[in-house]
């Protein structure tokens, strides 16, 4: 059998920023270390965490007094902040640079007075920090059907930001109709979407072209990784989601000759080489890469862990 490996796949400069701050605060400061939320969306990347001291909540009013606190990736409404320093909690913040710019992006268009449109999905963690980073109402829409169901009149000034997670391929009929329905609209550069999101989205198109079977390494809670299922899904290769090798059903491979494999940008390459062990496990297979987009862009850590 013949497996391909989509590149670019796997860990994004975010999500290796977010694990290097708790890692880095439990050397500096010891264990325990608090982390608001997941700091990504992956099991394996929690537990491995944990296990080296971390402790993870949904609230803070779990953290006790003074503890080290670290945010997630994802971001948190104003509101976390304030209590955080209302209670003096020392507090790491491992929110993406690129979500930060999202909430920036959001302030700047309602201190414009323009009417702010977040697309994205509800629940999300980031979603829901964006929204409570904004100064003003935000209106959330996840389809084109939401857009055609706003009431703001047509000749309202109005503006737009994504969640990171969505490519530019996802936003795109969503922004079209935004456009239509809008006579004053303005929304960020297209060149301003996540780079990682787009080009692991590109990547696994690329690999659909070559392969029967496409795996994507992820966990059932990230929207990225659902995000790459359905892409594959959707231009007709039978695509699934497995967090490691211990999920790959055999029944799915019969009469594959080509395996994909590619990963969520929150999945770390361990568990592709878990499932490339299970493949082995059922027959012989010959393992090559696909040519893709290097990613050499890394984020700056926090002051506090850089400093001598």
């Amino acid at each position: 059998m013949e497996v391909f490996l989509a590149q670019p796949r796997g860990f994004c400069a975010g999500v290796v920023r977010a694990i290097e701050i708790v890692e880095r605060a439990l050397e500096k400061y010891g264990p325990p270390v608090y982390v608001r939320h997941e700091i990504v969306h992956n099991k394996y990347v929690v537990e491995s965490l944990k296990k080296k001291g971390a402790i993870f909540v949904e609230d803070l009013s779990e953290v006790p007094p003074k503890a080290v606190t670290v945010f997630s990736a994802h971001g948190v409404a104003r509101s976390v902040e304030e209590e955080a320093a209302s209670r003096g909690l020392p507090v790491l913040n491992a929110t993406c640079p690129l979500v930060t710019k999202v909430h920036n992006q959001g302030k700047r268009y309602i201190s414009k007075g323009r009417a702010l449109i977040l697309i994205g999905h509800a629940d999300h963690p980031e979603v829901e920090g964006t929204m409570g980073q904004v100064p003003g109402p935000v209106l959330l829409v996840q389809s084109v059907q939401d857009v055609a169901e706003l009431t703001l009149p047509v000749d309202t000034p109005v503006a737009y930001i994504t969640q990171t997670t969505l490519s530019v391929d996802d936003t795109k009929d969503i922004i079209a109709a935004l456009q239509a329905k809008f006579t004053d609209i303005q929304g960020p550069d297209i060149r301003d979407i996540c780079y990682a999101t787009q080009n692991r989205q590109s990547a696994v198109r690329e690999l659909s072209k070559l392969v029967d079977v496409i795996l994507v390494v992820g966990a059932a809670n990230s929207s990225n990784s659902n995000r790459l299922r359905e892409i594959g899904t959707e231009v007709g290769v039978a695509s699934y989601l497995v967090a490691d090798g211990s999920e790959l059903n055999p029944d799915w491979l019969k009469d594959a000759k080509a395996v994909g494999i590619t990963a969520g940008a929150s999945a770390p390459e361990v568990l592709v080489d878990d499932v490339i062990e299970a493949l082995r496990r059922i027959g012989p297979v010959t393992v090559s890469v696909l040519p893709g987009r290097e990613e050499n862009i890394e984020f700056r850590l926090p002051a506090e862990l850089t400093a001598g």
